[in-house]
């Protein structure tokens, strides 16, 4: 199978990994009015048009700002604000009403591809009231989600819309963020995702100040935050004027810490994105996760299959030594493994040969996350193993990687240095390279 084929089937793989593994759970997408007049918006209506079809409970909240602007300049209605908050007059909030409902009405789209969708007054609102004396009239803010309303649609195999107008008991309108019906929803549904999908939403390292140890790709995207890291990089940026970026981030937060799972950030004119974010790891936003996302962790019987098939490709080329079931399950106890979201990305062995130095060998990585260092992450893990088991020093045997570990601080060894049982059994044909750790004293 040649390397264009090998990569399809790793996609389909990929894709129906997850979809095993999200079938039937509930997804909220946020998704900002600027993407409704985006040339791409048909195809991402198609996009979860499909996900709902398939199986996935999606849930839309739009946004209105932008329209509800324009609405109000067009009838000459000022608008003023306060702390950033809109201040929604009574002679307003006709306008603001019609504008919500139009961008909701867009979404209605989802039935040219017969996916039902319904439009409904799912949330309870109260109103913000007089603040620091300023009376913010019909703005208000989420009392309740109406869970059993939602539920009782999501059950009909419908998508609903929820437009960012809440209302009283009595009935009384009022403007509600649309920022905060997404978190409300997607906490009050338990939500495994929340996309927050708007105009060029991606966080690039450049354009934001980003703490030490966040994941990077090669185009300076970030790629993956925990809770922690996504904390540091807000902080990071406090004293910059907040954009949609920054704002996305900041919700994010909020939904990790309310228990959403995963909440992933994206650029909604970028054609497929929803399906590359979901169906793949790595996608094309940045994800916000709260729980485990990754573990680098033992090797288990039944995933001995996992690690040949990463290293086959790496063996074929003789990068690596070829291995057998049989040689990986005599050593099962050296082998860790990178666990992804359920996945087996990359694994890697500790030998010990004796006189107190462990080799590194068997190193692979699923290449479609490359940008996530998984492989470093590996080795650092095995480093601290090695220190935490009193080994003075670690080497690694290698023909194409010599820059890779030299960035991980392993310096060119002589083969005279290998132990003794190790060098007996030196490939002079292979004329590896040894590179070496001096670990003496650390961690211990």
């Amino acid at each position: 199978m040649n390397d264009t084929n090998t990569s399809q089937v790793e996609l389909i793989r990929e894709a129906f990994h997850y979809q095993s593994r999200f079938d039937g759970s509930t997804m909220v997408f946020k998704i900002d009015c600027s993407i409704i007049d985006d040339p791409h918006f048909p195809s991402l209506m198609k996009d979860m048009a499909l996900l709902a079809k398939t199986g996935f409970r999606v849930v839309i909240v739009p946004g209105a700002k932008e329209w509800i602007d324009s609405t109000l300049k067009k009838h000459g209605i000022i608008s003023p604000y306060y702390e950033n908050v809109r201040i929604t007059t009574s002679e307003a909030i006709p306008f603001v009403e019609m504008a919500a409902f139009h961008a909701a009405t867009r979404f209605m789209m989802l039935s040219a591809s017969r996916v039902d969708a319904i439009i409904g007054n799912f949330v309870r609102a109260r109103g913000l009231g007089v603040i620091n004396g300023v009376d913010m009239q019909h703005t208000g803010v989420v009392d309740k989600v109406l869970l059993d309303s939602l539920e009782r649609v999501l059950k009909q195999g419908m998508a609903p819309i929820l437009p960012c107008i809440g209302w009283s008991p009595v009935g009384k309108p009022y403007n509600v963020a649309s920022d905060e019906i997404a978190l409300a929803v997607a906490s009050a549904l338990r939500a495994i995702k929340l996309f927050i999908v708007s105009k060029g939403g991606c966080l690039k390292a450049g354009v934001y100040d980003v703490p030490k140890g966040v994941d990077i790709d090669e185009n300076g995207r970030i790629v993956k935050l925990n809770l922690q890291e996504a904390d540091g990089l807000l902080a990071a940026n406090k004293g910059r004027a907040p954009d949609e970026s920054l704002k996305s981030l900041e919700l994010g937060i909020q939904a990790a810490k309310a228990g959403v799972e995963r909440v992933h950030i994206v650029d909604g004119t970028e054609e497929g994105v929803i399906l590359k974010e979901l169906f793949s790891n790595m996608g094309s936003g940045a994800m916000i996760y709260a729980d485990e996302y990754e573990a680098v962790r033992a090797l288990r019987n039944s995933e001995i299959p996992d690690i040949l098939r990463l290293m086959e490709p790496l063996m074929q080329k003789g990068v690596l030594v070829r291995r057998t079931p049989e040689a990986v399950q005599e050593k099962k106890e050296d082998y860790v493994v990178a666990e992804v979201d359920g996945a087996i990305r990359g694994c890697a062995a500790l030998h010990d040969w004796g006189e107190s130095q462990a080799e590194i060998a068997a190193v692979a990585t699923d290449p479609m996350f490359a940008a996530m260092g998984l492989g470093r992450r590996i080795v650092r893990h095995l480093i601290e193993t090695a220190s935490k088991k009193g080994f003075d020093r670690i080497f690694v045997l290698t023909t194409t990687t010599q820059d890779w570990f030299e960035a991980l601080g392993f310096k060119e060894a002589s083969v005279e240095s290998l132990p003794s049982r190790k060098r007996k059994m030196y490939n002079q044909q292979r004329k590896s390279k040894v590179f070496a750790l001096e670990i003496e004293g650390v961690g211990k």
